[in-house]
């Protein structure tokens, strides 16, 4: 019976289906769309698509009015926080899609609902952006940057002129770096001496400064201690505040110097010249509020100090800089915890969000603080997952931690989440449980055996928790929506590339040894290998060019040898690929940025500079030297010099640019950041972008390269699959995973 049953099973993929059967195609074909209807019905949207007309007027009165489907995303935002009630939103667009308009059109919507204040959370080389995009967005919006050394000054005049009457929106933009700078302290104690042995005393009281155990503790130690201290007799603080840095001499003049002298094309003796012509007080008042009259700036003779040139390129950067003559480190987030009233700021925007998402990091707990301080809380990201459902935990619990308490994950008895991560982990996620068993030696009286349980997480976010903690409280957003015309086409593309011989064979002689070596390290619960292993299967085949030698990282014992293959001259094949996709796009009339991963101990990018340039392509570098604000000036300066190919690090360009010039976009490496990747290969795909933009990724055939690329695809798909898109990337080839159930149905459904 068994038997019959399992053969009629078997049959069924020749047979005529059975009448009670039906493939799911055929099911989805017929009932897709009384699915969809059911789900509407079960669950409602908070935004229909019925404009709310006071909104739709206050945003057509915008300097700069907002796509329809820009517009319809303001209009959902508001009504989840004003009619819905809800504490916080988020606006999951896609990069390019012109996110920090929607925030600033969300705040003037705001405005006239009764939320003066927004405090906007920015990425420290962005904050100029923002403030130049507001004042080109709302007419008569007062605009203050916390990003200098005068944000605790700026603070504390809020603080005075609370009571004020509103006369326009008001925008405080916050560096995140800035947000969690805390102030500078060092040990304050009294000494005492009994004998050769000296230790710390309390100044006011006189008790000895000892541990929890009531030892002494000598002076020198307390000198070193990173955390500061209070007396256990009286509570007395034994730590006092310290200048970083003391400057000798005129310290107005040194820093208005320093200021001058990052500006493009101001060196040492112009700096000094404008000092002598001006004088220190009138140039520091112009560049403490970034004022553009220092472009415009004359001589006594009424002829303008800087040429077009000059002021194009200044023009450029001092969008970008910031410049900060007052004092003061005490940390923001925490005064605007501790001395302004709570609700202060009316509504905060969270911009680059995934940035917060860790669950010790500094600015992540400073955002939670300030989100527990503010009455309205949006965040904006256009990668908000990076494939592991605890990425969205924690940002999460600090934007609606109310709703997440009622969902059952609460902080433990000492205030950790990390238990509470896990449950989310596991309610919503995919954890991977591998049990191990050893048979150790026989004893006299039993077998020796011994069973280990260890867990990992891996990419996957279930569809109860894309119910239960996305679709409430995000708004989706693709280029694609904004409408046909507005945006070229996009294309992403793989391209595996063959090793030469001698190097797959090396390859395969070092890959065997060091997992042979690996192995048996493992065998002996030694994971100390597990990063040098990976990391040199990952990275030789690109930087085989030099001799790799592999060091055990604690005895410094040799595991492996490999000698240099290729010439300084002699392009590898994935080299070679990339200089003949130049070749080919510089006869389109097309700019290629290439990324590149190694540009630290494994430098790739020098080589790749002169391997192009030796193919008659004119090559720039980026490198991390090149300050983050002083990026969009330089490339542009690069634009301006002719140059074909830049060659960077994606992580030097994942925010803030728009690399409109370069639509062709090559991967030599990935690296294992989703967001990076993400937000790196949409630099060029932008309002405003004109030539079909093309993004390769490539990967050297046989080697930890293509299991890297894979584990990358599988997170990109859960990515995208969060953020209402079905995931349709160059990698989806090498998913090996395939098409979960969910996936599948979603892309019939949208067939």
């Amino acid at each position: 019976m068994h038997t019959e049953h399992k053969t009629d099973l078997l049959s069924l993929t020749d047979a005529e289906p059975a009448p009670d059967f039906l493939p799911l195609n055929d099911f989805i074909e017929e009932f897709g769309k009384s699915l969809l209807e059911a789900l509407n019905r079960s669950l409602p949207p908070v935004y229909d698509g019925t404009p709310d007309l006071r909104r739709r007027a206050v945003m057509d009165s915008l300097l700069r009015t907002p796509f329809p489907a820009q517009a319809e995303v303001v209009q959902a935002v508001a009504k989840l926080l004003i009619n819905q009630g809800e504490h916080a939103a988020i606006i999951n667009g896609e990069m390019g899609s012109g996110k920090t308009l929607m925030a600033i059109a969300t705040a003037a919507v705001l405005y006239h609902e009764g939320y003066r204040r927004t405090l906007v959370l920015s990425p420290p080389h962005l904050v100029y952006k923002w403030r130049r995009e507001i004042q080109q967005t709302i007419r008569g919006a007062r605009v203050w940057v916390l990003n200098g050394p005068d944000t605790l000054l700026k603070l504390m005049l809020l603080r005075e002129r609370l009571a004020e009457h509103a006369t326009g929106p008001e925008f405080f933009i916050l560096g995140r770096v800035r947000m969690r700078m805390g102030y500078h302290w060092k040990p304050a104690f009294a000494r005492r001496r009994q004998g050769h042995f000296h230790f710390g005393v309390c100044p006011d009281c006189g008790q000895r400064i000892g541990d929890t155990d009531g030892q002494w503790l000598p002076a020198e130690q307390l000198h070193h201690e990173e955390r500061p201290r209070k007396c256990a007799g009286c509570g007395s603080a034994l730590w006092t505040l310290m200048r970083p840095h003391t400057v000798a001499g005129d310290l107005q003049s040194q820093m208005v110097s320093k200021a001058l002298k990052r500006i493009p094309t101001v060196g040492e003796a112009t700096a000094r010249r404008l000092q002598l012509t001006f004088g220190d007080e009138f140039l520091a008042a112009m560049l403490g509020d970034n004022l553009y009259e220092f472009i415009n700036l004359m001589d006594g003779e009424g002829d303008m100090v800087f040429s077009d040139r000059q002021a194009q390129r200044m023009e450029r950067a001092m969008a970008n800089t910031e410049f900060g003559f007052g004092e003061g480190n005490y940390q923001a987030s925490e005064f605007i915890k501790k001395y302004l009233p709570k609700g202060t700021f009316d509504l905060m925007v969270v911009d680059e969000a995934h940035e917060y998402k860790g669950g010790s990091s500094a600015q992540g707990q400073a955002m939670g603080v300030l989100a527990s301080q503010v009455r309205k809380t949006v965040l904006l990201t256009g990668t908000l997952m990076g494939g592991y459902a605890d990425d969205l935990f924690f940002l999460l619990f600090r934007i609606l931690t109310k709703r997440m308490l009622e969902e059952g994950y609460r902080p433990g008895r000492n205030g950790s989440l990390n238990a509470a991560a896990m449950q989310f982990m596991r309610d919503h996620g995919v954890l991977r449980e591998v049990l191990s068993e050893r048979n150790d030696d026989v004893h006299k009286t039993a077998k020796g055996k011994k069973n280990t349980s260890r867990v990992s997480k891996a990419p996957g976010f279930g569809p109860a928790g894309v119910l239960r903690c996305l679709l409430p409280y995000t708004v989706f957003l693709k280029l694609s929506d904004l409408g046909h015309g507005i945006l070229p086409p996009y294309h992403e593309e793989f391209c595996e590339i063959e090793m030469s011989p001698v190097q797959a064979s090396e390859y395969q002689s070092l890959s065997q040894t060091l997992t042979i070596t690996l192995r048996e390290a493992l065998a002996k619960r030694d994971t100390t290998l597990l990063g040098v292993v990976l990391n040199v299967l990952l990275a030789w085949p690109d930087c085989c060019f030099r001799a790799e030698t592999v060091k055990h990282p604690r005895t410094r014992a040799v595991l492996a040898c490999v000698p240099s293959l290729f010439g300084d001259a002699e392009p590898t094949p994935k080299e070679a690929a990339l200089i003949s996709l130049c070749r080919e796009e510089k006869t389109a009339g097309r700019k290629v940025l290439a990324y590149s991963t190694y540009s630290g101990t494994r430098d790739t990018t020098s080589r790749l500079k002169a391997l192009l340039t030796q193919a008659g392509l004119k090559t720039a570098v980026l490198r991390a030297s090149v300050s983050p604000e002083q990026r969009e000036d330089w490339v542009a300066e690069q634009v301006e010099r002719g140059v074909e190919v830049i060659v960077t690090n994606p992580e030097l360009v994942k925010t803030g640019l728009d690399l409109i010039e370069f639509p062709t976009i090559v991967f030599m490496q990935t690296g294992y950041n989703v967001f990076t990747l993400l937000q790196a290969a949409r630099r060029s795909w932008r309002i405003g972008q004109r030539q079909a933009v093309r993004v390769i990724y490539l990967g050297y055939a046989g080697s930890s390269q293509m299991n890297c690329l894979d584990l990358m695809a599988r997170k990109i798909a859960v990515a995208q699959s969060t953020a209402g898109d079905i995931p349709e990337s160059g990698l989806d080839i090498l998913n090996s995973d395939g098409d979960s159930v969910e996936i599948a149905l979603a892309k019939q459904l949208l067939a």
